[in-house]
């Protein structure tokens, strides 16, 4: 027996030992990092943390830097006529209508106007007791149905003129600003400038919200125009406008870029503008849409293209000339001969390869001319 606790006391002291020669050897301290090594691991951090920029038509505290104009791209209290165009289309549009229709109509209203004035007078009874028979009159029927023929190719010259640039094809420099309709908000995208996207809701007036929550100011804009995040555009380039919805047809509509173009579900609108002045320009959905139809605001901010393109970048985005931008080419698909676009690969052509061979673009395998609908023999 005594023996027996000998042993077991010796084996004990073993284990113990055993352990203790463990630990110290997984204690043992690591070599040392080369120079370069160390170098390697302090600059790659450096390397992959690329802070984001901030956005340049924020401020600090994220309000909004440029406040909305009185006059400008917006409605104005007891203001007469369209509002002030910031676009080619606009002006031409605008121009038509004050300097050539609304004259027209004037002319019109004033000639027919004065010409029931002088027959109530001169056809009157006092003046006129017996009344002429006649019926026809051959000249003047010619002149009431060419007269207003003429007015209309006037008219008309100028009019299919202007339908004609608004629906003229985007250049190939355009930004292409897709804006899709939603019950009862706006989603945006810019396909051209990476994953850049959001939502638009209208800014609910300071009673409506719940304590901490944001809330519409002057600076933000009008009453039920002003929106929670802003479409912002570059000034003097021209803009590629999609439009489509995910439920019911809405209508994206600023008055001031003479832009009014439906949002259809399944379909894509498209039309083109060039905004011409800075500011904040306002619209609203001009398709009835449901319920909450008055609450689905536009807001535009039209900066200058260089805080454009760092807008772009502080949302994550790339300008198509940013060096790190990505290319529209194909990628080279692996095996591919670089020389030749319209070569397959070898199983493509029904030929296997036998062996351990690797088909590849810088070695040939012993292959058998063997159709890949046989059999293949060991």
């Amino acid at each position: 027996m005594r023996i027996l606790g000998l042993k077991a006391i010796v084996l004990a002291a073993g284990l113990a030992l055993a352990g203790m020669g463990t630990a110290t050897a997984q204690e043992a301290p690591q070599p040392a990092a080369t120079p370069a090594a160390t170098t390697s691991a302090a600059s790659a951090p450096d390397a992959s943390a690329t802070p984001t920029p901030a956005d340049p038509t924020l401020t600090a505290d994220g309000q909004e830097k440029v406040t909305a104009f009185a006059h400008l791209g917006r409605p104005t209290d007891g203001a007469l006529g369209l509002q002030d165009q910031v676009t080619p289309t606009g002006l031409e549009a605008h121009n038509f209508h004050n300097h050539l229709l609304l004259p027209i109509i004037i002319a019109i209203c004033v000639f027919v106007l004065l010409l029931l004035i002088w027959v109530m007078f001169r056809y009157r009874q006092a003046a006129n007791p017996t009344p002429s028979k006649t019926s026809h009159n051959t000249l003047i029927e010619v002149i009431w149905t060419v007269v207003p023929v003429l007015i209309l190719v006037f008219i008309a010259i100028p009019s299919i003129k202007l339908l004609a640039h608004q629906y003229k094809p985007a250049p190939d420099n355009a930004v292409t600003l897709k804006a899709i309709g939603n019950q009862w908000f706006w989603s945006y995208e810019y396909p051209d400038n990476g994953d850049v996207s959001f939502t638009a809701n209208m800014l609910k007036e300071k009673d409506q919200v719940q304590p901490g929550q944001r809330f519409r100011t002057d600076a933000d804009g009008p009453r039920l125009l002003a929106t929670d995040n802003r479409v912002v555009l570059p000034v003097g380039v021209p803009i590629r406008l999609v439009t489509t919805a995910t439920d019911v047809i809405h209508s994206w509509a600023v008055p001031a870029f003479w832009i009014k173009l439906d949002a259809i579900p399944g379909r894509l609108n498209e039309t083109q503008f060039t905004i011409e002045k800075p500011g904040v320009y306002f619209g609203q959905c001009s398709e009835l849409c449901g319920a909450r139809h008055g609450f689905m605001p536009i807001a535009v901010e039209a900066v200058p293209p260089a805080e454009f393109a760092a807008w772009v970048r502080s949302k994550g985005g790339s300008m198509p000339n940013d060096p790190n931008a990505p290319s529209d080419a194909a990628p080279a698909q692996r095996g591919a001969p670089g020389n030749d676009d319209t070569s397959t690969n070898a199983q493509e052509k029904g030929i296997v390869p036998t062996g351990d061979a690797v088909v590849n673009g810088a070695s040939a395998a012993p292959i058998t001319e063997q159709s890949a609908t046989g059999s293949l023999e060991d």
